[in-house]
């Protein structure tokens, strides 16, 4: 564990994180008023407070039936124990520019989107690094084959392009997008409802194996934490903060994806929705999310990335598809070339007739056309070139 950046001798730090190790025990996440009562009095004083039942009553809602029942230096030692560390606030691998967003959403009234007082984490990867180019992919767990495909291309791509994909490691769609990413050797980051010492799902074993090994398994509940069904909704608050935007592979009306994405939403990050058959059950959540304008319509890595990044960064995507030679020619030079054929020559008469146009303006027009490529005079007239290819 790197000590880079820190202010503290060895004794303070680690009585730092045995008492953020304790806060993080102690609530059930979120936990906005202790979030704020440490950072008025900080984290070891906070949990010295707390343990002797000295806080206001916003925070003893938060932790009394807690207080006196967990141990921060049993929760570290349980973490070393199954090969994970916990991350705090005070190391320099916090992800303090994307987790920014959540005090800026609980300043201005929403509670439940505070920032987490710590993270428990298996894998070496940095949390920081690792999230600064990242997009966020969720979806439905009954996926159809159609969606995991999509998921997989998606994240393929944005891994491929430098990007960090951040999901949920659930069946369907959320496996598929960490399938992707590690298809090009780098990291995945994946956030789970249950401790990190726990494979959840069961069946995604070696998947989470594989993401620990390449990148992170992340949660903010203490080891050995069962998965319960209020945590994963509080668990997408952080999948929605860790990308610079959110894509949603198929998700049903009421769905842990369309939660994300609103969830995203409420945090700022722009939401991005893979459209599907009108006839899937498994779609109708995008279809939603694309009608009512929360999402912008995305059906391929590129279109992702133009939309997550900074004005001028990224090249817009060419929704007409690739450029031909005719796109350039003006009005009258396009009128000209579609009456041209490509086996019959014409004469400029025959083409004044063809085109409408008068017959100086077709003699005109020939030459350039004929110099653009687009056009050749041959024995029996003039005819159209067939190489008008898209460059």
């Amino acid at each position: 564990m790197s000590t880079a950046g820190r202010t503290t001798d060895r004794t303070t730090w680690d009585e730092l994180m045995v008492a953020r190790a304790y806060l993080a025990s102690v609530i059930e996440p979120p936990a906005p008023a202790l979030v704020r009562f440490i950072g008025r009095h900080g984290a070891q004083r906070a949990a010295e407070l707390v343990r002797a039942g000295d806080t206001p009553e916003k925070v003893t809602e938060e932790v009394e039936s807690r207080r006196e029942h967990v141990s921060g230096e049993k929760a570290l030692e349980q973490a070393r124990e199954s090969g994970a560390r916990l991350i705090v606030p005070e190391q320099p691998e916090w992800p303090h520019e994307r987790f920014s967003c959540f005090s800026d959403a609980t300043e201005v009234g929403f509670a439940d989107m505070a920032e987490p007082i710590a993270l428990w984490a298996r894998g070496t990867a940095s949390l920081g690094e690792a999230l600064e180019r990242s997009v966020a992919i969720v979806g439905a767990r009954a996926a159809s084959g159609y969606g995991e495909t999509l998921a997989a291309e998606f994240g393929y791509g944005l891994s491929d392009a430098g990007f960090t994909v951040a999901s949920g490691a659930a069946y369907g769609i959320d496996g598929a997008a960490h399938r992707g990413a590690l298809a090009t050797g780098e990291s995945t980051v994946a956030y789970l409802a249950c401790g990190v010492d726990r494979d959840y799902p069961a069946g995604h074993s070696r998947l989470l194996r594989a993401v620990a090994e390449r990148g992170l398994v992340v949660s903010e509940y203490a080891p050995g934490a069962s998965p319960r069904r209020h945590r994963f909704l509080v668990r997408n608050r952080l999948i929605a903060a860790s990308g610079q935007g959110a894509v949603v592979v198929e998700a049903g009306v009421r769905s842990g994806a369309s939660n994300t994405a609103s969830t995203a939403d409420t945090l700022g990050r722009p939401v991005m929705a893979v459209p599907g058959p009108v006839t899937s059950a498994s779609s109708v959540g995008c279809h939603m999310m694309i009608r009512s304008g929360k999402a912008m319509l995305v059906t391929r890595t590129e279109e992702v990335i133009e939309v997550i990044s900074p004005i001028g960064e990224a090249p817009a995507v060419d929704a007409a598809g690739p450029a031909r030679k005719s796109d350039g020619l003006d009005r009258y030079a396009k009128q000209l070339h579609d009456a041209l054929t490509g086996s019959d020559g014409s004469s400029a008469e025959q083409l004044a007739r063809d085109s409408g146009l008068s017959l100086r303006k077709v003699r005109s027009l020939l030459p350039a056309l004929e110099m653009a490529g687009l056009a050749t005079l041959g024995e029996d007239g003039w005819v159209k070139n067939s190489s008008n290819k898209p460059r």
